[in-house]
């Protein structure tokens, strides 16, 4: 029994070198990947389209958070009492309840006011106490939204939590990946390129391949690393066991998880880096294109072909009743 179960073991390591995809726990995985990437289709495509663009997060938070300055008025300027009436007579029914003052006497002065539920935020002019309008550009408020699309899904703690449940699963799709990808110890070295030549279909699933192999270590960062903004305890957790009795002032194990939030959200100072950051922000879109088509080739497109393509090649070919070709051929012998 022990000799049947060696050499069945080896049958199957050949197998898996020479010919994976006849290994079952393969064929699995493959059904694994499939489906759980395209359950996480929407999801990816938000993520890789806001990732990409808040990469540049600063540079766009700057160019839209500029203030109008302010010519010094011939008189003083105003107290914050006279702002507060100021505001009240701009916004009847609201109430002042915070002022941020700038230290550069020409810049304005932002006031918040509520009314019960609702809140807004104004610029006035310290001199005049004209209402100068929203601290925020239309731009600036974009960013933030889009920044609440990225960690939260705009629903707060449950977007938030969700965010780690799609990182989870990103590195559920990362690992059954680079296994797919194995193709045999004969055909290995091709699937590192994409074969331009090939037909669509071949096509499709060498560009997933080689895309897949070489943002590899890439998308699985951001699996690990999503999962680690939206729960972080666990990973301080083992920071803490793995480093007792150390200092906690710069551990090793926090150098590595600010690193990892560092990566994950491409803050860099070089834009030559941040550009090739982007690049590869933007993959998973491609993935999740030759993913798809790859899944019309082999579910979707035999199923139409086979229900739906029959079924209406049938109708146009419908014979016409009798009587109604009797009486075509009646109207047509009248001319």
């Amino acid at each position: 029994m022990a000799v049947f179960r060696m050499i069945n073991h080896t049958n199957s390591a050949e197998r898996w070198l020479r010919h994976p995809q006849s290994v079952w726990p393969r064929k699995a995985l493959f059904q694994i990947h499939l489906w759980t990437g395209l359950i996480l289709a929407l999801y990816v495509l938000v993520m890789s389209l806001t990732g990409a663009v808040l990469i540049y997060r600063r540079e766009l938070s700057k160019a839209f958070s500029s203030q109008p300055r302010i010519v010094a008025g011939a008189g003083p300027r105003m107290t914050a009492d006279q702002l507060k009436q100021a505001a009240a007579r701009a916004h009847p029914g609201y109430e002042v309840n915070r002022t941020f003052e700038s230290r550069n006497p020409n810049q304005p002065v932002e006031l918040w006011l509520e009314r019960g539920s609702q809140k807004i935020q104004r610029l006035f002019n310290p001199f005049t106490g004209a209402d100068l309008g929203d601290p925020l550009k239309p731009g600036f408020r974009l960013i933030l939204w889009l920044v609440d699309l990225h960690d939260n899904l705009l629903s707060g703690r449950l977007g938030h939590a969700a965010n780690g449940i799609g990182g989870a699963c990103v590195t559920l799709v990362c690992f059954s990946g680079i296994i797919i990808w194995w193709p045999g110890v004969d055909k290995w070295r091709r699937s590192l390129t994409v074969d331009w030549k090939a037909n669509s279909r071949s096509f499709h699933w060498s560009l997933h391949s080689a895309l897949g192999f070489w943002s590899f270590a890439f998308i699985l960062m951001w699996g690990i690393s999503g999962i680690y903004l939206a729960w972080p305890t666990p990973f301080n957790g083992l920071v803490d066991y793995l480093q007792t009795g150390q200092s906690r002032d710069l551990r090793f194990g926090d150098e590595v998880l600010a690193w990892l939030a560092r990566l994950h959200f491409g803050r860099f100072p070089s834009i030559p880096l941040k550009i090739a950051w982007t690049i590869f922000a933007l993959v998973p879109v491609a993935l999740l294109i030759t993913g798809t088509l790859m899944w019309w080739y082999r579910v979707l497109g035999p199923w139409y072909r086979r229900n739906l393509a029959g079924k209406t090649q049938v109708q146009f070919q419908r014979p016409r009743p009798a009587s109604d070709s009797a009486a075509a051929f009646q109207s047509r012998s009248t001319f």
